[in-house]
């Protein structure tokens, strides 16, 4: 005979049951406050929540795993720029231009957009139909300073460099009476506002980029150098504010302290110093570009800037009598300190925009386009404006003007009719032949092309 099963009991069909079953119960082990299953008060069976939700992660473990990816993340992107600054001067124009639209793509979609307003035609086509013409401007000018004698040689780009300024004007136009256009009774404000706040995000992000693309074109040194200095500085910042900071620097950032901010200015000269002494002996980072296609390997050729040509200087006698009176350091290493204090005390509030910016519109990051950072702007937001201090001082104190080819052939071009462009082909090729440069059957030949052609 088989045993009965514990813990569960049948009873009797009575006559008082109306409708004839047969109700069975559960041992009371089932409700037990450490069993998952759990009998409620109507009969039904119910599942602990707490067996059925999955355990929440603790702070520790939050911040362990923030830690982690924003440690991938930033060697990731710290690979990828040597990758880029070292394959050539094109890639690494490529990634400053990705880095322009995606911050000005940040930036402009953090501003509220009322939901009356979102189905608005060609809001956001004008955004971008407005950036597309300031980077066709601004992208031209430097192609065309830099690249004259390809520019102006060439048939078919000749007529876009010479109007380069009215065509582009012309786009800005378009897009003015479009947007004029396109204005809706009941959402002027929207629209204008979004038309200022286009144009801010087009100045604060497209013509600072600008301009350090043109530092690309002037050296590597140029870029890489200002960069490097912003970046460290932070890093800086950041270990002199944990071990003694204790003074609040500013109310926008409550972590930065003035120990922070001043240690990180005195330990960014130190490196700037010694990064400066490093990139100046390679000619790849202080010659302007002439070849896009040149890379690390290849490397470039010129006569270096005096700048970076050691210069013997005199101390005092009745200050250093017990040392030597003279030694040789090269103009930038002087610079070098201009660029450092730039990068430690003015380049941080740009940041300091950004956090004021971001509080405006009541956002903790600008975008997620790097996990563990944020957005491209986040990184970026001192970047800008150290690029643009960076061109300004070079062109200042630092830039040696000298006559180009592209310069030459831009006036030849500009100023002389089709007959003296003639004679002053005929006269340096002459002038060639007697220097025994080139040889008297090209002067020869040149002379009767210029003859058939006259």
């Amino acid at each position: 005979m088989a045993k009965p099963r514990r813990g569960v009991q049948f009873q009797h069909r009575s006559n008082g049951d109306a409708n004839g079953r047969r109700p069975s119960t559960i041992s009371e082990d089932a409700s037990d406050p450490g069993s998952p299953i759990a009998l409620h008060p109507d009969g039904k069976l119910e599942v602990s929540k707490e067996e059925s939700e999955p355990p929440q992660p603790s702070d520790y473990e939050k911040k362990k795993q923030t830690f982690i990816t924003r440690t991938i993340w930033t060697l990731i992107m710290i690979g990828g720029f040597f990758v880029a600054m070292f394959s050539g001067h094109i890639y690494i124009i490529g990634l400053v231009t990705a880095l322009q639209i995606i911050s000005f793509k940040e930036v402009i979609g953090i501003a509220q957009v009322p939901s009356r307003a979102r189905n608005l035609p060609f809001t956001r086509s004008l955004n971008w139909y407005f950036l597309g013409t300031t980077m066709y401007f601004l992208y031209g000018e430097s192609v065309i300073y830099y690249f004259k004698h390809i520019v102006l040689v060439d048939r078919v780009l000749l007529p876009f460099a010479t109007h380069h300024r009215f065509i582009s004007f012309m786009l800005y136009v378009f897009g003015f009476v479009f947007f004029v256009g396109s204005l809706q009774k009941g959402h002027y404000r929207f629209q204008f506002t979004q038309f200022a706040w286009t144009h801010m995000a087009l100045y604060l992000i497209v013509v600072q980029a600008h301009f350090i693309m043109n530092n690309i074109f002037e050296g590597m040194i140029w870029f890489f150098l200002p960069a490097s200095l912003v970046i460290t500085n932070d890093i800086f910042a950041y270990i002199c504010g944990i071990t003694f900071g204790r003074t609040q620097l500013i109310k926008l950032s409550p972590k930065k302290t003035v120990e922070g901010f001043v240690g990180a200015w005195i330990l960014t000269i130190f490196f700037g110093f010694a990064m400066t002494n490093i990139l100046m002996r390679y000619k790849y980072f202080i010659c302007p570009v002439n070849d896009l296609g040149a890379n690390i390997f290849t490397g470039l050729h010129c006569t270096p800037n005096p700048v970076f040509i050691p210069q013997p200087y005199t101390l005092p006698s009745f200050l250093f009598s017990l040392y030597p009176h003279t030694f040789h350091i090269a103009p930038m290493q002087f610079h070098i300190l201009v660029f450092a204090t730039f990068a430690s005390l003015i380049a941080p509030f740009g940041g300091f925009f950004a956090s004021g910016l971001k509080r405006t519109f009541k956002v903790k990051d600008f975008g997620e386009s790097i996990p563990g950072h944020g957005g491209i702007t986040d990184r970026m937001d001192c970047q800008f404006i150290m690029g643009f201090f960076a061109f300004m001082y070079y062109q200042s104190f630092i830039a040696v003007y000298r006559q180009s080819v592209g310069g030459v052939i831009e006036m030849a071009i500009q100023g002389l009719t089709v007959e003296e462009q003639v004679d002053v082909v005929r006269g340096l090729a002459k002038y060639l032949v007697n220097q025994g440069q080139v040889g008297e059957k090209l002067l020869e030949c040149l002379g009767g092309e210029l003859h058939l052609k006259r």
